[in-house]
């Protein structure tokens, strides 16, 4: 037992540093792992090639295609401000030249007025037409001082009776001078198939002694300025009447007129 308590077991330290191999393991393990590090750095994957692309000078870039892009550009800004400024001079002109006339000639619109209307004929036909034919006296009143009036071709006077159209007719061509006053008659004739229907409608109208006629005017003019006559133009009007008959042949009173004209270039 004294043996026993005598002997003493080897203790292990923790704290102590692993004893060194023998010099043969030493050089085995070397090899070892030598041969572990080559095999591991044969499985590594080796890095992407890399391929070198040339750079060009920002200069060159710079000069070959930015620069024509930016004269261009330049160029198309430059055409429509030369474009825009035409415009604005040429609309600065006109205004600055009607605004002369105006001062000059002064401008004023004719005057018309419907003196008489007479009705010749009205009566139905044999397939139940109506047959219309009026007589009408207008007088025409050009104001201005230093402008003429040439009555064209292509006029067109009308009545209408609601939305039915009795008659029509044409202003002949002629010239009408400074502050001239031109009376004029006419004759307007027409033919309307929903004849029955008119003439019973306007039979009830006259009853009451107020018949509503409306006549249209459409005259192309052509306008004088002193030697210089201009393009085109049309006149337009439109007169609301108020007749207390429409029998054939009688004395037509006219209780109200209403008439409004304008120039449509």
């Amino acid at each position: 037992m004294e043996d026993q308590q005598k002997r003493i077991h080897p203790v292990v330290d923790v704290k102590s540093p692993p004893p060194r191999p023998p010099p043969v393991m030493a050089s085995m393990l070397s090899r070892g792992s030598a041969t572990s590090d080559k095999g591991m750095l044969n499985m590594a994957p080796r890095p992407p090639s890399m391929v070198t692309v040339p750079l060009v000078p920002q200069g060159h870039a710079t000069s070959e295609k930015v620069l024509p892009r930016r004269r261009q550009r330049s160029c198309c800004c430059k055409f429509i401000c030369w474009t825009i400024s035409l415009l604005f001079v040429i609309l600065i002109l006109i205004a600055a030249t009607a605004g002369i006339l105006y001062l000059i000639f002064r401008p004023k619109l004719p005057k018309y007025s419907i003196n008489n209307l007479n009705i010749s004929d009205l009566r139905l036909n044999y397939d139940l037409s109506l047959y219309a034919k009026f007589n009408v006296k207008i007088t025409a009143n050009n104001p201005n001082e230093k402008i003429g009036i040439y009555y064209e071709k292509g006029s067109r006077l009308s009545v209408w009776y609601t939305n039915s159209m009795l008659c029509e007719g044409s202003l002949p061509k002629f010239y009408q001078g400074h502050q001239n006053i031109t009376k004029l008659d006419l004759a307007l004739t027409g033919q309307n198939e929903y004849g029955s229907t008119i003439m019973a409608a306007l039979q009830e109208q006259q009853q009451t002694g107020r018949i509503p006629l409306e006549l249209k005017v459409v005259a192309p003019v052509a306008i004088k300025l002193g030697s210089l006559k201009l393009r085109k133009m049309k006149i337009l009007g439109q007169c609301n009447l108020v007749v207390d008959s429409l029998s054939a042949n009688n004395l037509i009173s006219i209780k109200a007129s209403n008439c409004r004209f304008g120039l449509k270039l």
